[in-house]
């Protein structure tokens, strides 16, 4: 299973789909960095964001949500059974 994930967006079953997988996880990584260090290193209420960026924000969250939803676990996971 060296190179599988232990989560998966679709069957990784050739190039495009692995670059979309990759693209994913890039996508989520970023997404969790620009909530986490923001929110954790100042004060929330100081944080610049207007609505448009924010309503944007809510809305990338919503489909990342969506696709960990819909994505299967691989038996490269810990505790994975059939």
């Amino acid at each position: 299973m060296a190179g599988m994930p232990a989560l998966a967006f679709n069957m990784l079953s050739n190039e495009t789909e692995r670059s979309e997988h990759t693209g994913l996880t890039m996508l989520i990584k970023g997404t969790f960095g620009t909530f986490r260090n923001t929110t954790a290193h100042a004060p929330k209420i100081t944080w610049p964001i207007g609505l448009e960026d924010a309503l944007d924000l809510l809305t990338l969250a919503s489909l990342l949500h969506r696709r960990l939803d819909a994505a299967h676990v691989t038996p490269a996971a810990p505790a994975y059974q059939t």
